[in-house]
């Protein structure tokens, strides 16, 4: 699989918009990925790429030594290949290099599998933020990786 990692730019959003209606019950708008990649001096996104394809992309944001994770999505037609881990683990260097010396995310009880990818990648659940799915209500579980910069992280 010749998947290859690369910065998120504007010629990536329709395919990112189309992974994000079949991935998430509240998908981001095409204004949210504008903003994010224009006006959000805090803000990493990559994007993984099979060819000129978007297969699944990844967010952070770097705030001070900690990031924290926006998003993660991996087009239908890619699950299951670890191409998942493959951009958490893209995140994490440069997290990094950027200063970062943890990382953060919220992810929704019911989603198990990327509960499982997050364990498996180092994260730790550290707290319950109820209601914190405004379409649903749903809980998040609060999970954090410690010195992401080592491999004991």
């Amino acid at each position: 699989m010749g998947i290859r990692f690369t910065p998120m730019g504007w010629e990536h959003i329709d395919e990112i918009l189309a992974i994000e209606a079949v991935s998430f019950p509240t998908p981001w708008s095409r204004q949210s990925f504008l903003h994010e990649l224009s006006d959000n001096d805090l803000a990493c996104y990559v994007v993984a790429l099979d060819g000129d394809k978007v297969a699944g992309y990844a967010g952070m944001w770097i705030i001070i030594d900690e990031a924290h994770l926006t998003n993660v999505a991996v087009h239908p037609d890619y699950r299951g290949r670890g191409i998942g881990a493959r951009l958490l683990e893209e995140l994490l260097e440069r997290a990094v290099k950027l200063g970062a010396e943890r990382m953060t995310l919220e992810v929704r009880v019911s989603n198990q599998a990327a509960r499982h990818l997050y364990t498996r990648m180092g994260f730790r659940p550290m707290g319950l933020r109820k209601g914190y799915y405004t379409d649903t209500r749903e809980d998040a579980v609060i999970m954090w990786k410690e010195n992401i910069g080592t491999s004991a992280g």
